[in-house]
C-alpha cells in the first residue's frame, strides 16, 4: 500500500496572524514565487486589476499588499490564513497534535502564487488566481499562463511524495496537475460532491461550488481524524449527510451523494 496525499485549492480571502502553533515552512519553489512578486509589482494599475479580475477597492488592497510583501517574515502556515468557506469547514484551528501531523504530510494546497505549498508553510497574503492570464518571459520564451509556468512542477512534488493522490481541488487548480500525470504511476483519484437530479429520464449528479467546497473540507477534517492511509476509506465518508455511491463511482472518481 502506498502512500496517499491529498490537494485541495487555496481560498481568495486570507488573513495573517501574529500567533500560531508551529513554525512556518519555507515554500519549495520560493525563488520562482519572488519572480512572480517582482513581475506584479512592476505592473500598472490598469493591467495588474486585469489580471486580478476584481474591484477598486480589492485592487488597492491588493496593490499595497504587493507594495509591503515580505515572503521570508511577514508569513502565516498557509492552512491558517487561507479563510475560504473550505477552511472554514475543514476547522484546522481546532485540529488535535495528531490530526495537525497528519495534515503536515499528507495535505498539500495549490497555489497560482506559491506553485504548491505544505500545510504548514509560510505565505503572504496574496492575490493570484491559478486561471490568470500573465505576460512574462523566461529563458527566451514567453509565459502567458500561470499553467505554463508552472508547468510539470506541481505534479512531480505530488508524485515523489505519494502512489495515490486524492483529488480535493477545484477544476482550475487540478488542471496545473492532472495532464502530467503518467498513467501506472502516480494514481489520482477524483472525489464529487453532490446531489442527485432527474433529467430526461436520466439520474446525474449536480455539484454545487459552495455545497462542494464545504463537503471537501469535511473531507480533509476526516482523513486527518482517521489518520487516513488508504484510498479506500474515504468510501466511509459520512459528514454533512454525505454517502459514497457505488454505482455512480469508478476506479478514479468517487461520487458522494448529499441524502438530505
Amino acid at each position: 500500500m502506498g502512500k496517499l496525499c491529498v490537494m485541495i485549492s487555496p481560498a481568495k480571502k486570507m488573513r495573517c496572524l501574529e500567533e500560531y502553533p508551529m513554525e512556518p515552512g519555507k515554500p519549495m519553489f520560493l525563488d520562482r514565487t519572488k519572480k512572480l512578486m517582482t513581475y506584479l509589482q512592476g505592473l500598472d494599475r490598469e493591467t495588474i486589476q486585469g489580471i486580478w479580475r476584481c474591484n477598486d477597492k480589492i485592487t488597492d488592497l491588493n496593490r499595497q499588499r504587493l507594495k509591503d510583501m515580505d515572503l521570508e517574515r511577514l508569513v502565516t502556515p498557509a492552512v491558517l490564513s487561507y479563510e475560504g468557506i473550505q477552511y472554514q469547514s475543514m476547522a484546522p484551528t481546532v485540529f488535535e497534535k495528531a490530526h495537525l501531523e497528519y495534515i503536515g504530510s499528507h495535505l498539500f494546497i495549490l497555489s497560482g502564487f506559491y506553485g504548491i505549498l505544505r500545510a504548514f508553510d509560510g505565505v503572504a497574503p496574496y492575490r493570484l488566481e491559478m486561471q490568470a492570464r500573465i505576460a512574462m518571459e523566461e529563458d527566451g520564451r514567453k509565459v502567458a499562463s500561470l499553467y505554463d509556468y508552472w508547468g510539470s512542477r506541481l505534479y512531480d512534488v505530488l508524485a515523489q511524495e505519494a502512489d495515490v493522490i486524492v483529488n480535493l481541488a477545484s477544476e482550475e487548480y487540478s488542471r496545473a496537475v492532472k495532464p502530467w500525470a503518467l498513467p501506472k504511476k502516480t494514481r489520482i483519484v477524483d472525489c464529487v460532491f453532490g446531489q442527485l437530479e432527474e433529467k430526461a429520464g436520466e439520474t446525474k449528479v449536480r455539484v454545487k461550488a459552495t455545497a462542494a467546497k464545504m463537503a471537501r473540507g469535511a473531507m480533509v477534517r476526516y482523513l486527518a481524524e482517521r489518520q487516513a492511509e488508504d484510498v479506500e476509506q474515504l468510501k466511509d465518508f459520512n459528514l454533512m449527510g454525505y454517502g459514497y455511491r457505488e454505482e455512480l463511482s469508478g476506479e478514479d472518481r468517487l461520487v458522494f451523494v448529499n441524502k438530505t
